[in-house]
């Protein structure tokens, strides 16, 4: 049963009116409901030998020493891609892939915000030995 009203030269039909209607509550209930964000942020590779890092000391020329999952500190190089596009800081959580020809070096893969470190804290996917959010 559809039923047209008229108003200000307009036809709208009601079972049109009550889908937009149901439309909208659904989308208040569920901003309500959703309470915990999700956030999308990239895990180490283990087969491409990628790791966990917190950034220790900044040392400039695009060099930062890096406190690793495995327990070793090894100097850490920021490829041009992300020196450009992000900064680093002491203190930010670090995807590192250790160099194959020298252990005591690595190359910087990402750079966790702020909230993606948090929230990877919380899910518990940080090791222990370099959690410190």
């Amino acid at each position: 049963m559809v039923e047209v009203v008229r108003n200000k030269d307009f036809i709208i039909s009601l079972a049109y009116w009550d889908s937009i209607v149901l439309a909208r509550k659904f989308k208040e209930e569920k901003r309500k409901g959703d309470t915990e964000e999700m956030v999308r942020a990239p895990l180490p590779k283990e087969n491409k030998r990628e790791m966990f890092g917190v950034a220790d000391q900044l040392l400039g020329a695009s060099k930062i020493k890096i406190m690793c999952a495995d327990g070793k500190s090894r100097m850490g190089r920021i490829p041009g891609k992300l020196k450009k596009r992000m900064w680093m800081r002491e203190g930010d959580l670090l995807i590192i892939r250790p160099w194959e020809f020298q252990d005591d070096k690595a190359d910087i893969i990402y750079r966790y915000t702020r909230t993606q470190s948090s929230y990877l804290a919380r899910k518990k996917a940080i090791p222990e030995t370099i959690n410190i959010f």
